[in-house]
C-alpha cells in the first residue's frame, strides 16, 4: 500500500531497547485507517483523544517529521489540505506528550463472557506485555472497525501472565462497543494503544478508599481493589456497586470472590429500582456512597454520565474535599 512513505524509519534492530512493529500490511492499513478516521471528524472528543494517543506514539516511534506530511497527505486524497494540516499539528503536539513505546500492541482474545446480554468481559493476551497501571485507560481497536479507537479501562491490576481483562457495554450507536460485545470471539486479534492516565489512578499514602461504580465503571475500580490487595498498607476499602435491579448486576462471581478473600474490603450493592432488595441495598450508588462515606477517605467514582453528574453535585455537599474526589477524565464508547 502507498499510504506510508517508504522513507519512514522503523527502528527494529536488536540494539533498540524499545522495538516498534514493522510496517507490514496490517500495521500500514491500521495506521492509514486511523489517520482517515481522525480526518473524518465524526468521532466525539474522547474517541479523538484515543486516536491522537495512538497516532502521537506512531509519530514519535516512527520518526515522522513535518516534511512527511506531504507524502502522507498525497495518499489521503479524500482529505482537504487544511484538515490534514490541522490534524498533523494535533498529532505533533500529542507526540510531544507521550513517552517512547509502541503505537499499539496486538492482543489475542482468549476469553469472552457475557453475564448480562449487553455487557461482555473480554480477556486478552498482548503479544508483548502492556505496561499499564490500575485505573488507567487504554485505546482499543477491533479489526472489524479499523482506525476507530475507543477508551477502555482494564478491570485488573497487572498480572504475572500479562493478560488484561476489559468490561464493555454495547451502547446504542456505539459500533466499536457493539462489535466487542456481539461479534468478537476468542482467537480474534484486537489492537491496544498506549495506556493513559484517566484520573482514577490510586493516590499515594494509606488512606481508606470509597469506590463508587455504575455499570462498566466497575472495571477500573475493581483494578484498584486488586492493586490494594498487593500491598494493603492498612487500608480499608468500601466498594459501592450500582445497578438498576439484581438481574442487572454483572461480575457478581468475581466480586463475591474478592469479598471472601479480603477482610479489609466491604462490597455494598446499590439497587435503584429493585423493591425486593434489602433496605440497606436500596438506592442509587451515589446515595449509598454518601451514607458510607467517612472523613479521610479518598473517593473514586466511575460510571455513566448521569451518575458522574450526581457525584460532582452531591459528594462535595456531603463533605468530600475536592482533592479527595477522583472522577474519570476520559470517556469510552
Amino acid at each position: 500500500m502507498s499510504a506510508i512513505p517508504a522513507d519512514l524509519p522503523t527502528p527494529t534492530t536488536d540494539e533498540d531497547p524499545k522495538p516498534y512493529p514493522a510496517l507490514h500490511l496490517t500495521d500500514e492499513a491500521l495506521l492509514h485507517a486511523s489517520l482517515l478516521r481522525l480526518l473524518d471528524g465524526r468521532d466525539d472528543r474522547a474517541a479523538r483523544l484515543a486516536s491522537l494517543r495512538v497516532l502521537g506514539s506512531a509519530y514519535r516511534g516512527l520518526g515522522w517529521r513535518p516534511w512527511h506530511a506531504a507524502p502522507i497527505g498525497a495518499a489521503l486524497l479524500a482529505a482537504p489540505g487544511v484538515c490534514l494540516r490541522r490534524a498533523w499539528r494535533l498529532v505533533e503536539r500529542t507526540a510531544a506528550r507521550v513517552s517512547d513505546g509502541p503505537a499499539w500492541w496486538p492482543a489475542e482474545v482468549i476469553g469472552h463472557d457475557r453475564d448480562v446480554d449487553t455487557i461482555a468481559a473480554l480477556t486478552v493476551r498482548p503479544l508483548r506485555r502492556l505496561p499499564f497501571r490500575a485505573g488507567q485507560a487504554v485505546p482499543v481497536c477491533t479489526p472489524g472497525r479499523p482506525g476507530r479507537w475507543r477508551w477502555l479501562s482494564p478491570a485488573n491490576a497487572p498480572r504475572a501472565d500479562g493478560t488484561v481483562e476489559f468490561h464493555v457495554r454495547a451502547l446504542a450507536g456505539g459500533s466499536v462497543s457493539g462489535s466487542l460485545v456481539h461479534e468478537v470471539r476468542p482467537g480474534d486479534l484486537l489492537y491496544l494503544g498506549p495506556p493513559a492516565g484517566s484520573g482514577l489512578e490510586l493516590a499515594g499514602g494509606a488512606d481508606d478508599l470509597l469506590l463508587v461504580a455504575g455499570g462498566t465503571g466497575l472495571a477500573p475500580l475493581r483494578a484498584l481493589v486488586e492493586q490494594v490487595a498487593e500491598a494493603p498498607v492498612g487500608r480499608r476499602v468500601t466498594l459501592v456497586v450500582g445497578a438498576r435491579t439484581f438481574a442487572d448486576l454483572y461480575d457478581a462471581i468475581a466480586l463475591d470472590k474478592l469479598q471472601q478473600a479480603y477482610d479489609w474490603l466491604r462490597i455494598v450493592p446499590a439497587f435503584s429500582d429493585d423493591p425486593e432488595a434489602p433496605p440497606a441495598e436500596q438506592g442509587t450508588a451515589i446515595g449509598l456512597a454518601i451514607h458510607h462515606h467517612r472523613p479521610g477517605q479518598h473517593v473514586y467514582a466511575c460510571g455513566p454520565p448521569a451518575m458522574l453528574a450526581a457525584a460532582r453535585r452531591w459528594l462535595p455537599i456531603a463533605g468530600v474535599p475536592a482533592d479527595r474526589l477522583h472522577l474519570p477524565t476520559l470517556g469510552q464508547r
